[in-house]
Protein backbone atom coordinates (compact mmCIF):
# COMPACT_ATOMS: atom_id res chain seq x y z
CA UNK A 1 0.00 0.00 0.00
CA UNK A 2 0.91 4.01 -0.25
CA UNK A 3 0.56 5.46 2.69
CA UNK A 4 1.02 9.19 3.92
CA UNK A 5 1.95 9.66 7.31
CA UNK A 6 0.65 13.45 8.58
CA UNK A 7 2.14 14.87 11.58
CA UNK A 8 4.25 18.40 12.44
CA UNK A 9 7.18 16.37 14.44
CA UNK A 10 9.30 14.38 13.62
CA UNK A 11 11.43 12.51 16.31
CA UNK A 12 14.31 12.85 17.35
CA UNK A 13 14.23 16.33 16.09
CA UNK A 14 11.13 16.77 18.05
CA UNK A 15 10.86 14.45 21.23
CA UNK A 16 7.42 13.08 23.02
CA UNK A 17 5.32 9.93 22.63
CA UNK A 18 3.55 11.40 19.80
CA UNK A 19 6.71 11.90 17.86
CA UNK A 20 7.97 8.23 18.77
CA UNK A 21 4.59 6.77 17.69
CA UNK A 22 4.79 7.79 14.04
CA UNK A 23 8.46 7.47 13.51
CA UNK A 24 7.94 3.76 14.72
CA UNK A 25 5.04 3.43 12.94
CA UNK A 26 6.68 4.99 9.69
CA UNK A 27 9.58 2.39 10.03
CA UNK A 28 7.11 -0.83 10.71
CA UNK A 29 5.22 0.02 7.39
CA UNK A 30 8.27 0.68 5.30
CA UNK A 31 9.92 -2.76 6.64
CA UNK A 32 6.68 -4.56 5.81
CA UNK A 33 7.07 -3.13 2.24
CA UNK A 34 5.01 -0.22 2.35
CA UNK A 35 5.43 2.85 0.63
CA UNK A 36 5.27 5.61 3.09
CA UNK A 37 5.58 9.20 2.96
CA UNK A 38 5.77 11.13 6.51
CA UNK A 39 4.83 14.77 5.93
CA UNK A 40 5.79 17.11 8.65
CA UNK A 41 7.68 20.54 9.36
CA UNK A 42 11.15 20.99 8.49
CA UNK A 43 13.08 20.46 12.05
CA UNK A 44 16.73 19.61 10.24
CA UNK A 45 19.17 21.93 8.48
CA UNK A 46 18.19 21.93 4.41
CA UNK A 47 20.51 19.62 2.86
CA UNK A 48 20.38 16.97 5.29
CA UNK A 49 18.91 14.10 5.53
CA UNK A 50 16.23 13.33 8.12
CA UNK A 51 17.33 10.08 8.07
CA UNK A 52 14.06 7.66 8.82
CA UNK A 53 15.23 4.12 6.92
CA UNK A 54 12.79 3.31 3.82
CA UNK A 55 10.41 6.61 4.28
CA UNK A 56 10.16 9.75 2.06
CA UNK A 57 10.34 12.26 4.05
CA UNK A 58 8.95 15.64 2.81
CA UNK A 59 8.97 18.98 4.55
CA UNK A 60 5.63 20.85 3.60
CA UNK A 61 6.20 23.56 5.76
CA UNK A 62 9.40 25.86 7.70
CA UNK A 63 10.57 24.77 11.33
CA UNK A 64 7.87 27.36 13.14
CA UNK A 65 8.71 27.01 16.58
CA UNK A 66 5.63 24.78 18.15
CA UNK A 67 5.35 27.07 21.19
CA UNK A 68 4.96 31.27 21.95
CA UNK A 69 6.72 32.50 25.09
CA UNK A 70 4.21 31.59 27.31
CA UNK A 71 4.76 28.41 26.80
CA UNK A 72 0.97 27.54 24.84
CA UNK A 73 0.80 26.04 21.02
CA UNK A 74 1.39 28.28 18.05
CA UNK A 75 -1.47 29.11 16.12
CA UNK A 76 0.38 30.54 13.26
CA UNK A 77 2.50 26.85 12.98
CA UNK A 78 -0.57 24.69 12.42
CA UNK A 79 -1.55 27.16 9.47
CA UNK A 80 1.37 27.16 7.65
CA UNK A 81 1.78 23.13 8.21
CA UNK A 82 -1.75 22.97 6.95
CA UNK A 83 -1.47 24.73 3.96
CA UNK A 84 1.34 22.82 3.33
CA UNK A 85 -0.23 19.71 3.53
CA UNK A 86 -2.92 21.08 1.44
CA UNK A 87 -0.72 22.25 -1.66
CA UNK A 88 0.75 18.46 -1.74
CA UNK A 89 -2.09 16.32 -1.16
CA UNK A 90 -3.69 18.36 -4.39
CA UNK A 91 -0.84 17.97 -5.87
CA UNK A 92 -0.12 14.06 -5.02
CA UNK A 93 -3.01 13.07 -3.22
CA UNK A 94 -3.78 10.49 -5.60
CA UNK A 95 -0.71 8.90 -5.03
CA UNK A 96 -2.11 7.53 -1.97
CA UNK A 97 -4.15 4.76 -0.75
CA UNK A 98 -4.26 5.90 3.08
CA UNK A 99 -3.82 9.25 4.95
CA UNK A 100 -3.17 8.48 8.15
CA UNK A 101 -2.93 11.73 10.47
CA UNK A 102 -2.59 13.06 14.12
CA UNK A 103 -6.33 14.76 15.15
CA UNK A 104 -3.99 17.89 16.54
CA UNK A 105 -3.24 20.56 15.56
CA UNK A 106 -6.51 20.01 13.42
CA UNK A 107 -6.22 22.46 10.18
CA UNK A 108 -3.82 19.92 8.62
CA UNK A 109 -7.06 17.20 9.02
CA UNK A 110 -9.03 19.34 7.86
CA UNK A 111 -7.71 19.33 4.87
CA UNK A 112 -6.99 16.10 4.52
CA UNK A 113 -10.60 15.58 5.16
CA UNK A 114 -11.73 18.18 2.22
CA UNK A 115 -9.52 16.79 -0.57
CA UNK A 116 -10.35 12.93 0.43
CA UNK A 117 -13.16 13.24 -2.16
CA UNK A 118 -10.86 14.28 -4.88
CA UNK A 119 -8.03 11.46 -3.84
CA UNK A 120 -10.09 8.45 -2.94
CA UNK A 121 -7.65 7.83 -0.36
CA UNK A 122 -8.81 6.52 3.30
CA UNK A 123 -8.58 8.81 6.17
CA UNK A 124 -7.18 7.56 9.71
CA UNK A 125 -7.09 9.84 12.51
CA UNK A 126 -4.91 9.48 15.70
CA UNK A 127 -6.45 11.06 18.51
CA UNK A 128 -4.02 11.28 21.13
CA UNK A 129 -6.39 13.75 23.16
CA UNK A 130 -9.82 15.43 22.71
CA UNK A 131 -10.25 18.52 24.42
CA UNK A 132 -13.21 19.57 27.15
CA UNK A 133 -14.77 22.77 26.33
CA UNK A 134 -13.70 24.16 29.93
CA UNK A 135 -10.09 23.50 29.37
CA UNK A 136 -10.38 24.72 25.66
CA UNK A 137 -11.56 28.20 27.72
CA UNK A 138 -8.62 27.81 30.04
CA UNK A 139 -6.01 26.82 27.92
CA UNK A 140 -7.21 29.93 25.23
CA UNK A 141 -9.47 32.31 26.64
CA UNK A 142 -12.45 33.49 24.65
CA UNK A 143 -10.63 32.32 21.56
CA UNK A 144 -10.95 28.47 23.23
CA UNK A 145 -14.80 28.62 21.72
CA UNK A 146 -13.11 28.75 17.90
CA UNK A 147 -10.86 25.43 18.91
CA UNK A 148 -14.07 24.05 20.43
CA UNK A 149 -15.67 24.41 17.24
CA UNK A 150 -13.19 23.16 15.29
CA UNK A 151 -12.64 19.98 17.18
CA UNK A 152 -16.00 19.27 16.76
CA UNK A 153 -15.42 19.77 12.96
CA UNK A 154 -12.46 17.45 13.11
CA UNK A 155 -14.70 15.02 14.86
CA UNK A 156 -17.47 15.07 12.70
CA UNK A 157 -15.38 14.14 9.05
CA UNK A 158 -15.75 10.76 8.31
CA UNK A 159 -12.75 8.62 9.39
CA UNK A 160 -11.08 5.52 10.54
CA UNK A 161 -10.50 7.12 14.50
CA UNK A 162 -7.61 5.26 17.16
CA UNK A 163 -7.21 6.70 20.36
CA UNK A 164 -4.84 6.08 22.99
CA UNK A 165 -6.91 5.92 26.76
CA UNK A 166 -10.04 4.48 27.79
CA UNK A 167 -10.91 8.43 28.63
CA UNK A 168 -9.99 9.56 25.20
CA UNK A 169 -12.47 7.03 23.92
CA UNK A 170 -15.15 7.94 25.97
CA UNK A 171 -14.95 11.76 24.97
CA UNK A 172 -14.84 11.15 21.34
CA UNK A 173 -18.50 9.22 21.57
CA UNK A 174 -18.80 11.75 23.38
CA UNK A 175 -18.10 14.85 21.49
CA UNK A 176 -19.73 13.55 18.18
CA UNK A 177 -17.36 11.13 16.42
CA UNK A 178 -19.92 9.29 14.10
CA UNK A 179 -17.95 5.65 14.46
CA UNK A 180 -16.75 3.47 17.31
CA UNK A 181 -13.18 4.55 17.88
CA UNK A 182 -10.62 1.68 18.31
CA UNK A 183 -8.18 1.75 21.96
CA UNK A 184 -4.63 1.06 21.14
CA UNK A 185 -2.92 0.55 24.46
CA UNK A 186 0.67 -0.21 23.26
CA UNK A 187 3.08 2.67 22.42
CA UNK A 188 5.79 0.56 23.82
CA UNK A 189 8.56 -0.38 21.21
CA UNK A 190 11.63 -1.50 24.05
CA UNK A 191 11.94 -5.43 25.06
CA UNK A 192 8.71 -7.49 26.12
CA UNK A 193 11.14 -9.14 28.67
CA UNK A 194 11.81 -6.20 30.33
CA UNK A 195 15.33 -4.89 31.64
CA UNK A 196 17.97 -5.73 33.46
CA UNK A 197 16.84 -4.33 37.38
CA UNK A 198 19.28 -1.84 39.07
CA UNK A 199 19.41 -0.88 42.86
CA UNK A 200 17.20 1.93 43.32
CA UNK A 201 19.51 5.73 44.57
CA UNK A 202 17.69 8.26 46.05
CA UNK A 203 16.34 9.77 43.26
CA UNK A 204 13.58 11.10 41.21
CA UNK A 205 13.30 11.73 37.59
CA UNK A 206 11.41 13.69 35.12
CA UNK A 207 11.54 13.44 31.55
CA UNK A 208 9.66 15.49 28.93
CA UNK A 209 8.54 19.17 27.88
CA UNK A 210 9.12 21.82 29.89
CA UNK A 211 5.45 23.26 28.72
CA UNK A 212 2.85 23.95 30.97
CA UNK A 213 0.56 20.95 31.22
CA UNK A 214 3.53 18.67 32.03
CA UNK A 215 4.34 20.76 35.18
CA UNK A 216 8.27 20.31 35.22
CA UNK A 217 8.49 23.19 37.75
CA UNK A 218 6.43 21.54 40.31
CA UNK A 219 8.87 18.81 40.97
CA UNK A 220 11.01 21.24 42.70
CA UNK A 221 9.20 21.95 45.57
CA UNK A 222 8.11 18.23 46.26
CA UNK A 223 11.98 17.48 46.40
CA UNK A 224 12.46 20.39 48.64
CA UNK A 225 9.30 19.19 50.65
CA UNK A 226 10.27 15.47 50.48
CA UNK A 227 13.48 15.74 51.69
CA UNK A 228 12.89 17.07 55.16
CA UNK A 229 12.19 12.98 56.12
CA UNK A 230 14.68 12.00 52.92
CA UNK A 231 17.52 14.21 53.62
CA UNK A 232 19.69 11.95 51.05
CA UNK A 233 16.88 12.53 48.01
CA UNK A 234 18.37 14.24 44.72
CA UNK A 235 16.68 14.81 41.74
CA UNK A 236 17.14 14.78 37.95
CA UNK A 237 14.44 16.83 35.09
CA UNK A 238 15.24 15.76 31.96
CA UNK A 239 14.05 17.58 28.71
CA UNK A 240 13.63 21.76 27.66
CA UNK A 241 10.92 23.91 27.24
CA UNK A 242 9.24 27.26 28.01
CA UNK A 243 8.74 26.22 31.71
CA UNK A 244 12.86 25.22 31.99
CA UNK A 245 13.79 28.50 33.55
CA UNK A 246 10.88 28.55 36.01
CA UNK A 247 12.65 24.88 37.10
CA UNK A 248 16.01 26.84 37.07
CA UNK A 249 14.60 29.93 39.06
CA UNK A 250 13.11 27.09 41.99
CA UNK A 251 15.68 25.17 42.45
CA UNK A 252 18.18 27.96 42.84
CA UNK A 253 15.65 30.04 45.31
CA UNK A 254 15.29 26.76 46.93
CA UNK A 255 19.00 26.01 47.48
CA UNK A 256 18.77 22.83 45.74
CA UNK A 257 21.27 23.74 42.92
CA UNK A 258 23.63 20.87 44.17
CA UNK A 259 20.43 18.73 44.74
CA UNK A 260 18.69 18.90 41.11
CA UNK A 261 20.53 18.17 37.99
CA UNK A 262 18.73 19.95 35.02
CA UNK A 263 20.79 18.72 32.18
CA UNK A 264 18.38 19.43 29.17
CA UNK A 265 18.13 17.11 26.52
CA UNK A 266 19.65 14.26 26.55
CA UNK A 267 20.04 10.70 24.26
CA UNK A 268 17.36 7.93 25.31
CA UNK A 269 20.25 6.00 26.46
CA UNK A 270 21.19 8.49 29.25
CA UNK A 271 17.28 8.44 29.20
CA UNK A 272 16.92 4.62 31.01
CA UNK A 273 19.80 5.31 32.29
CA UNK A 274 18.25 7.95 34.69
CA UNK A 275 15.26 6.14 34.98
CA UNK A 276 16.47 2.53 35.88
CA UNK A 277 18.77 3.66 38.51
CA UNK A 278 15.87 5.79 39.98
CA UNK A 279 13.86 5.39 43.35
CA UNK A 280 10.74 6.65 40.71
CA UNK A 281 10.24 8.84 37.96
CA UNK A 282 7.76 11.44 38.33
CA UNK A 283 5.17 13.07 36.11
CA UNK A 284 3.11 15.75 37.50
CA UNK A 285 1.59 16.35 34.35
CA UNK A 286 -2.51 17.55 34.40
CA UNK A 287 -2.85 16.45 30.79
CA UNK A 288 -1.67 13.60 28.86
CA UNK A 289 -2.82 11.25 25.93
CA UNK A 290 -1.12 8.57 27.11
CA UNK A 291 2.00 8.66 29.45
CA UNK A 292 4.36 6.05 27.49
CA UNK A 293 6.85 7.22 30.15
CA UNK A 294 5.35 5.22 32.73
CA UNK A 295 5.31 2.00 31.06
CA UNK A 296 9.01 3.00 30.28
CA UNK A 297 9.86 2.90 33.56
CA UNK A 298 7.82 -0.18 34.34
CA UNK A 299 9.72 -1.71 32.42
CA UNK A 300 13.07 -0.97 33.95
CA UNK A 301 11.12 -2.50 37.56
CA UNK A 302 11.06 1.65 38.69
CA UNK A 303 7.45 2.59 40.30
CA UNK A 304 6.07 6.02 38.58
CA UNK A 305 4.32 8.97 40.45
CA UNK A 306 1.22 10.65 38.63
CA UNK A 307 -1.14 13.24 39.45
CA UNK A 308 -5.11 12.22 39.30
CA UNK A 309 -6.41 15.06 37.30
CA UNK A 310 -9.91 14.85 34.70
CA UNK A 311 -7.51 15.61 31.63
CA UNK A 312 -4.58 13.01 32.70
CA UNK A 313 -5.09 9.49 30.86
CA UNK A 314 -1.56 8.35 32.21
CA UNK A 315 -3.21 7.08 35.42
CA UNK A 316 -4.66 4.31 33.81
CA UNK A 317 -1.40 2.97 33.65
CA UNK A 318 -0.72 3.57 37.11
CA UNK A 319 -2.27 0.24 39.51
CA UNK A 320 -1.92 1.76 43.21
CA UNK A 321 0.64 0.40 44.98
CA UNK A 322 1.18 -2.10 42.24
CA UNK A 323 3.66 0.03 39.95
CA UNK A 324 3.32 3.44 41.56
CA UNK A 325 1.00 5.43 43.43
CA UNK A 326 -1.45 8.65 42.24
CA UNK A 327 -0.71 11.86 43.68
CA UNK A 328 -4.04 13.95 44.66
CA UNK A 329 -2.39 16.61 43.10
CA UNK A 330 0.86 18.70 42.21
CA UNK A 331 1.43 20.63 44.82
CA UNK A 332 4.49 19.61 46.91
CA UNK A 333 3.13 17.81 50.08
CA UNK A 334 0.88 15.55 47.37
CA UNK A 335 4.03 14.67 45.23
CA UNK A 336 6.38 15.02 48.28
CA UNK A 337 3.85 11.90 50.38
CA UNK A 338 3.41 10.10 47.34
CA UNK A 339 7.82 9.77 46.38
CA UNK A 340 8.03 8.95 50.21
CA UNK A 341 5.73 6.19 49.48
CA UNK A 342 7.84 4.75 46.94
CA UNK A 343 10.52 5.31 49.41
CA UNK A 344 8.82 3.61 52.14
CA UNK A 345 7.28 0.15 50.28
CA UNK A 346 11.31 0.01 49.45
CA UNK A 347 12.53 -3.23 46.74
CA UNK A 348 9.43 -5.01 47.29
CA UNK A 349 7.44 -2.03 44.60
CA UNK A 350 10.41 -2.77 42.62
CA UNK A 351 9.29 -6.47 42.00
CA UNK A 352 5.61 -5.84 41.55
CA UNK A 353 6.15 -2.99 39.54
CA UNK A 354 8.68 -5.63 37.11
CA UNK A 355 6.01 -8.23 37.51
CA UNK A 356 3.20 -5.63 36.25
CA UNK A 357 5.38 -4.50 33.23
CA UNK A 358 5.58 -8.68 32.72
CA UNK A 359 1.53 -8.83 32.91
CA UNK A 360 0.56 -6.43 30.41
CA UNK A 361 3.77 -5.78 28.41
CA UNK A 362 1.79 -7.67 25.11
CA UNK A 363 -0.82 -5.55 26.01
CA UNK A 364 1.34 -2.84 25.91
CA UNK A 365 3.85 -3.21 23.13
CA UNK A 366 4.02 -1.43 20.35
CA UNK A 367 3.77 -4.26 18.16
CA UNK A 368 0.18 -5.13 19.12
CA UNK A 369 -0.97 -1.93 18.08
CA UNK A 370 0.99 -1.81 15.06
CA UNK A 371 -0.42 -4.86 14.13
CA UNK A 372 -4.13 -3.68 14.69
CA UNK A 373 -3.13 -0.21 12.54
CA UNK A 374 -2.20 -2.42 9.71
CA UNK A 375 -5.24 -4.80 10.06
CA UNK A 376 -7.34 -1.09 9.48
CA UNK A 377 -5.39 0.10 6.74
CA UNK A 378 -5.98 -3.43 4.55
CA UNK A 379 -9.81 -3.56 5.90
CA UNK A 380 -10.15 0.27 4.16
CA UNK A 381 -8.34 -0.47 1.37
CA UNK A 382 -10.75 -3.56 0.19
CA UNK A 383 -14.01 -1.58 1.55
Amino acid sequence: MRICLVYDCLFPHTVGGAERWYRNLAERLAAEGHEVTYLTRRQWPRGADPDVPGVKVIAVAPGLPLYVKSGRRSVTEPLVFGAGTFLHLLLRGRRYDVVHTASFPYFHLLVAALLRPLNRYRLVVDWHEVWTRAYWREYLGRAGAAGVWVQRLCLRVPQRAFCFSRLHARRLAQFGLRSEPTVLEGEYAGSLDGKERRTALPMVVFAGRHIPEKRAPALIPAIARARERLAELRGKVLGDGPDRGEVLRLRDELGLHDVVDVPGFVSSEQVEESLGSALCMVLPSRREGYGLIVVEASSLGTPSVVVRDPDNAATELVEEGVNGFIAESASADDLAGAILRVHEAGPALRESTAEWFARNSERLSLAHSLDVVADAYRASVRS
